[in-house]
């Protein structure tokens, strides 16, 4: 009884499995079977996509301000973020020694033009040659020229403002001593309004963006969370450092923003050059990397073909594709995970 019961279990197990192979089966498509697809009839187009982009907030007229000559540091009369007017005296170096150095070179050209005077007259009076007035003549022009760079000098001890704005950093404290070209501040040019957003974007993007097209610019105080800003600048050049390019973005209104040097900002780019090429869903897209991919079309509704394809812009639900479906009418949409090469296809109603 007990071996008929076994026997029974195993018999029913054996038929399910059986049953359950026979409707698998049926969902798979065999070498030679007719492939229901869906189609789409290719119409070659132009088409643009706007591209995100972020960085941050500066301005064209950030400076580095510094001292001409070297020196001890004895007075800076501003701070990080204090507001500057052009012209402003912003520090000064210790002049005692700068000074000294313009009393010498004074006291030096004095003495030379007396020199010179003399032997003008000694010259006139046929007691000095024509070599020792010329001499004294060349001595009193380079006395004459040193005199002029010590002034020059002397007026580069002090740091003034070049512009109308704000102190960004300031590097230097009083009393330190500084050589020549050390930095002392950094100064910007904010209250000119002359804020850009400086992002960074890779080399596809960099053809399709030329300078003028519009952008969107995200601020967060603005009721309609952007403003209407355009592409200034468009470098020529990649950074050595990230190989990307940067692109320079004004608003069209500043005076509102709150803005600050550094400040992260986000921008949507929307570039006026148009590419020409098909507009085709996502999923009929195949085997893609980089910017090539595969895709199945046909000419006769009847067999399709695998074609390389080479891609744009990939976006949520659609691909851009450039080039490779020129001579193509139709493209497969669906059902493409059951094709080969010249399969045979019949059309799904959509």
């Amino acid at each position: 009884m007990k071996a008929f019961t076994l026997y029974t279990i195993v018999i029913g197990s054996l038929l399910i499995f059986s049953c359950g192979e026979q409707e698998n089966s049926s969902e798979v498509h065999r070498k030679g079977d007719v492939i229901p697809v869906t189609l789409l009839e290719l119409n070659k187009g132009s088409f643009t996509t706007s591209i995100p982009a972020s960085g941050n907030w500066t301005t064209n007229d950030e400076t580095i301000l510094s001292f001409k000559v070297g020196g001890i540091v004895s007075k800076i009369y501003v701070e990080e973020g204090d507001e500057i007017k052009k012209g402003q005296l912003l520090a000064t170096l210790n002049l005692t020694e700068l000074e000294a150095g313009l009393s010498q070179a004074k006291i030096g050209f004095e003495k030379a033009k007396r020199d010179f005077d003399r032997a003008s007259k000694l010259y006139r009076d046929s007691v000095a040659t024509l070599e020792q007035m010329q001499n004294a003549e060349t001595a009193l022009q380079l006395a004459s020229e040193q005199l002029k760079a010590v002034e020059f000098n002397f007026q580069f001890a002090q740091i003034r403002a070049s512009q109308n704005g704000f102190v960004l950093r300031k590097f230097i404290n009083e009393g330190q001593q500084v050589f020549p070209g050390n930095p002392v501040l950094q100064t910007n040019g904010a209250k000119e309004d002359s804020w850009v957003l400086q992002v960074a974007i890779n080399d596809v993007n960099w053809t399709q963006i030329e300078e003028g097209d519009s952008a969107h610019i995200e601020v967060e105080n603005n009721p309609e969370g952007y403003v209407l800003g355009k592409v200034v600048r468009k470098s020529q050049s990649a950074d050595p450092a990230t190989g990307a390019f940067s692109l320079e973005i004004s608003p069209e209104k500043k005076n509102h923003l709150n803005l600050a040097s550094g400040m992260f900002g986000r921008a949507r780019i929307f570039p006026s050059k148009r590419a020409e090429g098909w507009e085709i869903p996502y999923e009929s897209l195949l085997d893609a990397e980089g910017k090539e991919g595969f895709v199945f079309v046909t000419q006769d509704q009847r067999t399709v073909a695998k074609v390389p394809v080479k891609i744009g812009k990939i976006s949520n639900h659609t691909v851009q594709v450039l080039s490779g479906l020129e001579d193509y009418p139709f493209l497969i949409v669906s059902g493409s995970a059951y094709l080969t090469n010249e399969s045979e296809i019949q059309l799904q109603k959509q």
